[in-house]
């Protein structure tokens, strides 16, 4: 998908280590899109987009990072089991996937900054 056709919501996330950060989004499915210091823009299939922004080294990242906040991105191409076995082939925390009583399937995995990513598809 081209840049200029942006999805009309994303989510901005501080990372610590940027190349690290997209090393591992890769790893999940995600495609690099741009990277245009201190953005690097990546989208999951054509459901979500995620910034990985650098934190300017003067600033440093206190404390944890997403408590309380899970990102939702819808599955397409890819399954919930895919997803979980390449975040755990990349060494991430994984939590499912589970069957939820609203009938979805879910994961959540979290990446190296801590901020948690719930894949959902269908059950």
């Amino acid at each position: 998908m081209e840049r200029d056709q942006l999805l009309s919501s994303f989510v901005k996330v501080l990372v610590s280590d940027t190349e690290r950060s997209v090393r591992f989004y890769e790893a999940l499915g995600f495609k690099r899109l741009n990277a245009d210091p201190p953005f690097v823009h990546m989208r999951w299939e054509n459901q979500a987009e995620v910034y990985l922004v650098a934190v300017p080294a003067a600033m440093g990242l206190q404390g944890p990072r997403g408590v309380g906040v899970l990102i939702g991105i819808r599955v397409g191409a890819m399954s919930v089991d895919e997803v979980a076995s390449r975040a755990r082939a990349h060494g991430a925390h994984v939590d499912g996937p589970t069957v939820q009583p609203w009938f979805t399937k879910e994961l959540v995995v979290t990446d190296p900054d801590g901020y948690r990513l719930n894949f959902i598809e269908p059950a």
